[in-house]
């Protein structure tokens, strides 16, 4: 008996002196996570969309006045009411430390810092673009301690936003070719530095009113990126996510919740059939007034929208007789509808054809770039399926003759960069809300449905909210830096109608 105890002891001095960890890990069991899965989930953080559920797209896309609603409640977005926004994307910001961490010494580790500093760019765009001075240079500091960072000034903030994207830019143009991107680039460092380089085009548009601030250089680093020859080069070029039936559209079968009671808008249906554009065809349902009384679907005429500013209870009558054109049932019938396109050639160059307007760049003509934009959205969206287009499906003729009438290039700049903003909010319709919203704050065009009598704005019914507020949880957590950002923009005032320093004169 004493021998067994004794070998007993020694056995359990043995495993004391030796590392308990060891002894209990799988060697078939990865104990930390790869560069790659990693790089998954923080690519998706900005091109997958983040939002509670369908209903949340839907409210998303009420506020640039897209779409109304009916039936079940009343949305806020759609009668201009927005309320508070969210720090939670700033979670990303531990995972891309780890995924650097992970990739280095890698053959992509260049490509990696890529991802790294343009998702950082994106996300914090984002959030500065809803709130205005938001956590910036001391975001993401909860491992050494500090909880409650300090808020930075939203133009400090647009600056870093600004040399990130250029040492995104610096990165993928010496990277290689990555694991784990989802996108349709999968890894190629040359196609994400042209969405890099397009992704900045857009921002330094955003800060059109600001270039006479020397600390940006706006015209300057813009003519600096076009001369780089690094851009997106056509439709089939674009930085987002394709829905299959493992990842599938956000408004796939929801018809009995809300999709189906999902109307268009009148700024969509008449001025798409102001520029005999065929994508009304793809946006929505014939409505079924029309088609009762003898309107053939391939009518325009069978296409009615709704003033989005109606009261709510007269909205819920006439959508129940079918006057209105429900969105098109490809949202609700097919996973893949289209993909998410949150960076595109289409964009691209409608920008560059704002930026030669305004003298940012000498080359090419604005109608070039305007009209090789136009012809890239509608490629795109012939490019969907044709089936549920009403029998009006998109042909390259159509494209090759869209410039006519209305759609035709402007005489005067002033009609001609309000062609390039409507074509801006046309191309994003159900796609890309958030941008809507900020170019209707640049530009305030195209002119929006808004009636005093109905706007839940109540400090300014007659406008839509130019902002979010912060996040109720500042209050808690971080208060006294909450209260010096409110103070040095606001007057110590969180309300959605405060203009932020972009929105400044």
């Amino acid at each position: 008996m004493k021998k067994i105890v004794g070998a007993i002891a020694g056995m359990l001095m043995f495993t004391g002196c030796s590392n308990f960890e060891d002894i209990n890990t799988n060697p078939n069991t990865p104990t930390q996570v790869s560069a790659s899965l990693l790089c998954t989930n923080i690519i998706l953080s900005v091109n997958k969309y983040q939002g509670a559920d369908a209903k949340a797209y839907i409210s998303d896309n009420a506020l640039p006045k897209y779409v109304a609603y009916a039936n079940e409640g009343q949305l806020g977005t759609q009668y201009n009411f927005i309320s508070n926004a969210s720090f939670g994307s700033m979670t990303i910001l531990p995972d891309i430390d780890k995924m650097l961490e992970a990739a280095q010494g890698s053959p992509s580790e260049d490509s990696y810092k890529g991802v790294a500093h343009f998702i950082r760019a994106y996300t914090f765009y984002l959030l500065t673009m809803k709130m205005g001075d938001i956590p910036y240079s001391e975001a993401n500091q909860g491992s050494i301690g500090n909880f409650k960072p300090k808020y930075d000034g939203q133009k400090e903030v647009f600056i870093g936003i600004l040399n990130e994207l250029e040492a995104a830019s610096a990165s993928f143009a010496s990277g290689a070719t990555f694991a784990g991107d989802p996108t349709p680039f999968a890894g190629d460092p040359v196609k994400w530095q042209r969405a890099v380089n397009a992704f900045e085009l857009k921002v330094l548009m955003t800060l059109s009113s600001k270039t006479g601030d020397a600390d940006l250089q706006i015209q300057q680093r813009f003519a600096a990126v076009v001369n780089t020859n690094m851009l997106l080069e056509n439709a089939g070029q674009y930085l987002g996510l394709e829905y299959n039936s493992v990842s599938k559209h956000p408004l796939y079968s929801t018809n009995d919740m809300f999709t189906g009671r999902t109307v268009l808008s009148t700024t969509i249906v008449n001025n798409l059939k102001m520029l005999n554009d065929k994508r009304l065809f793809y946006f929505g349902e014939p409505a079924e007034a029309q088609t009762i009384a003898g309107v053939a679907a391939t009518n325009p005429d069978a296409y009615v929208g709704v003033n989005t500013a109606i009261d709510y209870a007269g909205l819920n009558a006439t959508f129940a007789t079918g006057t209105y054109s429900k969105i098109n049932l490809r949202y609700q019938l097919d996973q893949a509808s289209e993909p998410r396109r949150m960076l595109t050639y289409a964009e691209q160059q409608l920008i560059l054809a704002e930026a030669r307007i305004r003298g940012w760049i000498s080359t090419g003509t604005a109608q070039q770039y305007y009209e090789s934009g136009v012809k890239a959205a509608l490629t795109n969206l012939m490019n969907t399926n044709a089936t549920y287009a009403h029998g009006n499906a998109i042909t390259q003729a159509d494209i090759d003759g869209y410039f006519t009438g209305q759609a035709a290039f402007a005489a005067n700049q002033d009609d001609q960069l309000k062609q390039i903003w409507l074509q801006r909010y046309l191309l994003n319709f159900l796609m890309d809300a958030d941008t809507s919203y900020f170019e209707y704050r640049r530009t305030g065009y195209p002119v929006l449905e808004i009636d005093p009598a109905t706007s839940l704005n109540v400090n300014s019914p007659g406008s839509v909210p130019v902002r979010y507020l912060y996040p109720s949880s500042e209050l808690t957590y971080n208060s006294d830096n909450l209260m010096e950002a409110l103070n040095s923009q606001y007057g110590g005032y969180d309300e959605i109608n405060k203009l932020m320093w972009l929105l400044s004169n």
